[in-house]
């Protein structure tokens, strides 16, 4: 199975990117793990378009061409870093590489709170129209404390957390191949039909006001 890895922060040391690469090492027997590299993005703007910046239309395209993706979230103030919540805004207006894709988050923190209301908002945004990810309940992964966790190669040094990602990232596979199997964009109805005569307004066009980042 093939998966994209997105880290929340373009702060080298992150340790939501520790978590990430350890992920991708550890696991690498029966998933293989992409992380794109989210730095040099502009915080998005309507007034912007993303076909100025080449790697937003990468990075939309790997999460399209893979079978899911997971998302390593730093909590900051109770909430995703801005970067985060930034490229979550470019990949909901003109481009949707999430729509019916498999999402997976983990986190890490320096506190005891483990990243739980930044998960928890993302999983908001994920499931916002214009987006309309898929995220596994109750498959939640937060990692407390964790700048004591990983020794100096970046390896998660407790036997009990390293085995409870691995059952959640089994859980999320599973999860994966059962959601890439539906087929809910064929689906018809009168509310299809009447969109593609030209009827209501169309939920994928940023500028009605009802998809993703648009304040139109």
């Amino acid at each position: 199975m093939k998966l994209i890895g997105i880290v929340g922060s373009i702060f080298e040391n992150s340790l939501n990117k520790k978590l990430l690469e350890f992920t991708k090492f550890k696991f690498s027997d029966f998933v293989e793990i992409e992380i794109v590299d989210i730095s040099g993005i502009p915080i998005f703007s309507q007034e912007l378009s993303h076909e100025d910046y080449p790697k937003l239309r990468e990075i939309s395209d790997k999460i399209i061409a893979s079978d899911g993706v997971i998302i390593a979230t730093p909590e900051h103030n109770y909430t995703i870093p801005v970067v985060l919540k930034s490229l979550m805004e470019w990949l909901s207006y003109e481009l949707h590489p999430f729509e019916g894709k498999p999402v997976m988050i983990i986190g890490a923190s320096y506190k005891d709170q483990g990243s739980a209301r930044a998960q928890s908002h993302l999983k908001s945004i994920l499931d916002s129209p214009g987006v309309d990810a898929y995220i596994m309940p109750g498959n939640e992964f937060l990692i407390s404390y964790a700048n004591k966790i990983f020794d100096e190669d970046g390896y998660i040094t407790d036997e009990k957390t390293v085995d409870f990602l691995e059952h959640q990232l089994i859980r999320f596979t599973k999860y994966a191949e059962v959601v890439n199997k539906l087929d809910l964009k064929s689906v018809e109805s009168n509310f299809t039909r009447t969109l593609a005569a030209g009827g209501y307004t169309d939920i994928n066009d940023p500028y009605d006001g009802t998809a993703g980042a648009s304040e139109l």
